[in-house]
């Protein structure tokens, strides 16, 4: 959770509680195929016996073979065999190049004037004027992978064929047809009648020498349709969500061109239900239930439930490559009392779930519009990602099977993924790759749907290669509804002697620790590789980080370690901050606090009302806090981050 690459974390580790191919032409081919010769071919045998044996010489004439790194699908190689003056002898090979078998064959090409086919064997050999067509008989139509089949003719002239096609395509195995260039390039898409679930797509025609077959419309990789004309809807879109959409053009004879420029478009409304299409989201942690003593009840009698709109269920694990439950006790086995219960009603001993489960499910009763996510990894269990990251479907299917178990699929309206930290270091270090984050997000958008919310904890790093460069969280981005951008932890007690400086620094200011480190510079790297703003969340803590043995107010100072907290040293709820150590300054728009020797950063509702309008005014998608137990009974700090936001 910290962007420090030495740093511990403790929102995630705060967890107190208790608990036989042949050569063409050869010898047995040429006596298999006499039965199938004409009479007048068979005659001519003996005079042309010599030349044929040339069919067992390298085919040093052949035209259009195809190498194995060239050859996409099935070959066609023909090959003159022998030529008499008046005639020849020559013939076709066809070699299934591709991974899968194949049914039939047919072979075309064109002769010059005066060349023409005059017998052929183990083929139909047809022809319209110049254009000659070979389909294959019933017995040798079928090849597997890596098979091959000969057929033969005798011929009069002189001409080498041309334009030589194999089932529609290219004899080389490639998707292009000698004297049939593909299409060109559409017009770059355009969209109209957005709306938050459906638009339509419109783009100007390719250009093609033989005709326009029909488009293939894409959403990023994915082929969404094909239609014949120049315009396309889709449905069944997330709110609020950004895609990219392009277009390529089909020749009649199935030619692709080249795509088209590239949309990028996001649909209306957003935030899962948020009329007001701002995400207002919580995280409830399943080990608050402890020593914390903070309950899903908590978040209605403190008034925070009515105001916000979402909440992450932290945490599930991440082990074995699967999603697993993290505290069993926690999330659905604890009974509460009618006084414990959100509802005034008591669980019984039987229930098939109680626990934190089925006091959200109560909480949801009476919030409609409440979304829940169940979120899985955080600082102590990222280390199982990089096993998830390996089979990203099979993770994404454990991930679903649990989010969907029936005795708790109505709690949940989608999943949260907090890697810490995707190809680089946090508790642990990932060396799953670049392209590991983007992959498992999109398995887990391709099983979910567009109808769950998608979404993940993604770091703050904003250092020059630091975290942020570390992972495509922009080529993930279209899989995701929005990223809780963890923009705290950036400094703290872990470097024991400091210098002092505040966690959750909003921009950087003179003597920052690390240049980069800071919530302005982290979200201006996301947007300038192409996250949309909309898709950005800017973090909250309602906690504090300090020092002790500190002399200087200010920040920059020196420390002998970290200060006592409550439940971990250097680390303090907002609610005990506020009376035992009030603010003193504000720096790079975070409170810090200086009583004694101790030395302390937190956020107030002053400076997180300045925070979330920095964040308006970015066009971020709104604000997530971390975590509700570090709030006063009241929900001060909910209230602060709902009066801003609107």
């Amino acid at each position: 959770m910290t962007d420090s690459s030495t740093a511990p974390s403790g929102r995630r580790r705060v967890r107190k509680r208790t608990h036989p191919h042949l050569s063409p032409f050869t010898t047995r081919g040429a006596l298999l195929s006499t039965r199938f010769r004409s009479r007048r071919a068979r005659s001519r045998r003996s005079r042309y016996a010599a030349a044929l044996t040339a069919l067992l010489l390298p085919l040093a004439a052949a035209v259009g073979l195809a190498t194995p790194a060239q050859a996409a699908g099935p070959t066609a190689t023909y090959a003159k065999t022998s030529d008499w003056g008046t005639g020849f002898g020559a013939g076709w090979t066809v070699k299934n190049a591709g991974t899968t078998s194949i049914s039939s064959w047919t072979v075309e090409w064109d002769y010059p004037a005066g060349t023409s086919v005059t017998s052929a064997w183990d083929a139909d050999v047809t022809s319209s004027g110049t254009h000659w067509t070979a389909k294959n008989k019933s017995y040798n139509g079928t090849l597997a992978p890596g098979a091959s089949v000969s057929f033969g003719f005798n011929g009069a002239g002189s001409g080498s064929p041309s334009n030589c096609k194999l089932n529609g395509a290219s004899c080389d195995g490639g998707t292009t047809v000698p004297g049939d260039n593909p299409p060109s390039a559409p017009g770059t898409p355009t969209a109209s009648a957005v709306t938050n679930t459906t638009l339509t797509l419109n783009w100007s025609a390719a250009t093609d020498d033989k005709g326009i077959k029909n488009y293939d419309v894409y959403r990023g990789s994915t082929k969404i349709a094909t239609v014949t004309g120049t315009t396309a809807n889709d449905t069944g879109l997330t709110a609020g969500t950004t895609y990219t959409y392009s277009v390529k053009a089909r020749d009649t004879i199935d030619q692709v061109g080249t795509s088209s420029g590239t949309l990028t478009v996001t649909t209306t409304g957003g935030g899962g239900g948020n009329p007001g299409g701002k995400v207002k989201l919580g995280y409830f942690t399943d080990w608050g239930v402890y020593g914390r003593n903070y309950h899903v009840k908590n978040l209605e009698t403190s008034g925070s439930a009515a105001k916000i709109t979402h909440i992450n269920y932290a945490f599930g694990n991440v082990t074995g490559g699967k999603c697993a439950i993290g505290d069993a006790y926690a999330d659905y086995q604890k009974t509460y009392d009618a006084s414990g219960s959100v509802d005034g009603v008591a669980d019984t001993w039987d229930q098939p779930v109680a626990g934190s489960f089925n006091q959200l499910r109560k909480l949801k009763k009476l919030h409609p519009n409440l979304k829940i996510l169940w979120s899985f990894g955080g600082w102590t269990w990222s280390g199982g990602f990089g096993q998830a990251a390996q089979n990203p479907a099979a993770f994404a299917q454990s991930c679903y099977d649990l989010v969907e178990d029936p005795r708790w699929a109505d709690v949940f309206d989608g999943i949260d993924i907090d890697w810490e930290y995707p190809n680089a270091c946090g508790l642990s270090c990932d060396t799953s790759g670049a392209a590991a984050f983007k992959n498992v997000m999109s398995a887990l958008r391709a099983k979910f749907g567009s109808s769950y919310l998608v979404t993940a904890a993604t770091t703050a790093d904003g250092s020059d290669a630091g975290k942020i460069d570390a992972a495509d969280y922009a080529g993930a981005a279209q899989y995701v509804n929005w990223y809780n951008v963890m923009t705290y932890d950036f400094f703290g007690a872990w470097a024991a002697q400091g210098p002092t400086a505040p966690h959750s620094p909003l921009t950087s200011y003179a003597g920052i620790p690390t240049a980069g480190f800071n919530t302005a510079d982290a979200i201006a790297k996301y947007k300038a590789k192409g996250v949309p703003a909309a898709k950005l969340l800017i973090g909250i803590g309602f906690y504090g980080r300090g020092w002790t043995g500190v002399t200087q107010a200010a920040p920059g100072g020196t420390a002998t370690g970290p200060a006592p907290g409550t439940y971990e040293q250097g680390i303090e709820d907002y609610k005990v901050l506020k009376t035992s150590c009030p603010p003193t300054g504000t720096i790079a728009g975070t409170s810090y606090a200086k009583c004694g020797t101790n030395w302390w950063s937190y956020d107030t509702p002053a400076t997180i009302a300045s925070k979330i309008s920095w964040a308006k005014g970015q066009g971020l998608g709104g604000a997530f806090v971390w975590e509700f137990s570090g709030d006063t009974s009241n929900g001060e700090l909910v209230t602060a981050v709902n009066n801003s936001i609107g």
